[in-house]
């Protein structure tokens, strides 16, 4: 018989959460005294694993960053196309989570769960980005400051040459070892999820659910402007190219990512197509394509967006406009470190929420239809990483001339 994969294993976890739930809806007393713990549990697990996950990560993916400045203007506009197009897709799914209101219709008051910091406004956050402390940073779990001292490790690593590698070595290894654990605590992702979501549904019935079709439809939606306005935008801003080629091409790189939900796992594929269907040379390809692999994860962004302000309604949470921006400059800062992961869209969300003080048992809500969202959010970052590719190999007066009098030809 054929090994559950652990989604599949997830969203039974989730399906029997909610079956468990309703069951003691007369009694929610029960699960909150003895299912609950295990959920909190697993939170507790995410919690250990969150710093030293984002601090060896970010600081590997930055001295990586390092190493691309070095090739000059290539990597400069590699890194300012991912940056930007990060922000714009956290900003998009942020708007289209306001238009839909996917928290709405459920409330779960913060006493039922733990409290929620106190959500720091956009000005606090600016004058407090640079720790005067990175120890003290870690140990309260402050993101933004372990975020931009961890950018600052790898950068520096990277101006310091070969003395240093010992040492991005040392993040290195400790990046793989997090992200080892973190596969460890995700095989205990199904009864986490199991233990977080039977009470919820419990206490506050099936109208705990249909949010989340929501969450669904705004994630889903916000990649596809995403990846039609955006993406196509940029390749036809750029080079002229009819977005329906640009689609066509790169079709059979979305479909795998889009079933397999890895972006690494589809680079050749990725690479392949961007090659020969979208006239990328091999010499470009090779260096965006990876690179975005590892740091382009708009995809995710996005997601973080919709989910946060998802959290927020739920918890009966207001997030103004300052500190909904707080969420896209967290989001952005932290893709660099995020690929790769198992489970690191959820890691990641942790992140976000707790940079913004909202209560990570929001996450319970979101664990059982990842897969779902993963599937399109990973779709998303591979085509963005394509695109990137084409955008800089027009700039750079390498794109190859067949796929510009194809183009002309379907114009």
């Amino acid at each position: 018989m054929k090994k559950l994969s652990l989604p599949v294993k997830i969203f039974i976890g989730l399906v029997l959460g909610i079956v468990v739930g309703l069951i003691f809806q007369s009694s929610p007393e029960v699960a909150i005294t003895y299912i609950k713990p295990l959920g909190v549990l697993f939170l507790n697990l995410i919690k250990m694993v969150i710093v030293p996950l984002v601090l060896s990560s970010l600081v590997v993916g930055s001295a990586s960053t390092g190493d691309v400045g070095k090739l000059g203007r290539i990597g400069i506009k590699t890194l300012a196309y991912f940056l930007i197009t990060t922000a714009l897709a956290v900003t998009l799914g942020l708007f289209f989570a306001n238009i839909l209101q996917p928290g709405l219709g459920l409330s779960i008051p913060l006493d039922a769960t733990a409290e929620a910091g106190e959500i720091p406004s956009m000005l606090d956050t600016l004058l407090n980005i640079v720790p005067t402390n990175p120890i003290q940073a870690m140990a309260e779990a402050n993101m933004l400051q372990i975020i931009i001292f961890a950018l600052f490790l790898g950068i520096s690593i990277t101006l310091v040459g070969d003395k240093a590698k010992p040492f991005f070595d040392f993040f290195d290894s400790m990046a793989e070892v997090c992200y080892k654990i973190v596969a460890i605590i995700m095989e205990f992702g199904p009864i986490g999820v199991f233990g977080l979501i039977a009470p919820v549904v419990a206490e506050h019935g099936a109208s705990a659910l249909l949010p989340l079709l929501k969450v669904i439809i705004a994630v889903y939606l916000s990649c596809i402007v995403h990846a039609v306005v955006v993406y196509s935008g940029a390749v036809y801003l750029f080079t002229k190219m009819n977005p329906i080629m640009f689609f066509k091409g790169a079709a059979p790189a979305m479909m795998l990512a889009f079933t397999t939900s890895s972006s690494s796992g589809t680079l050749p594929i990725t690479m392949k197509c961007t090659e020969e269907n979208l006239g990328v040379p091999k010499s470009i390809s090779s260096f965006v394509l990876p690179l975005g692999a590892t740091i382009n994860m708009d995809g995710t962004a996005l997601y973080q967006g919709v989910c946060a302000l998802f959290v927020a309604q739920v918890y009966g949470l207001d997030l103004n406009l300052a500190q909904q921006m707080t969420v896209v400059l967290t989001a952005t800062l932290a893709s660099i470190g995020t690929a790769g992961v198992p489970g690191g869209g959820l890691i990641m969300l942790t992140m976000v929420l707790q940079s913004v003080g909202l209560p990570l048992e929001g996450v319970a809500l979101i664990g059982g239809i990842d897969r779902i969202l993963d599937m399109a959010r990973t779709c998303v970052n591979t085509t963005g990483n394509m695109a990137c590719a084409v955008v800089i190999a027009s700039t750079e007066g390498e794109l190859q001339e067949s796929v510009k009098e194809q183009e002309s030809v379907l114009a």
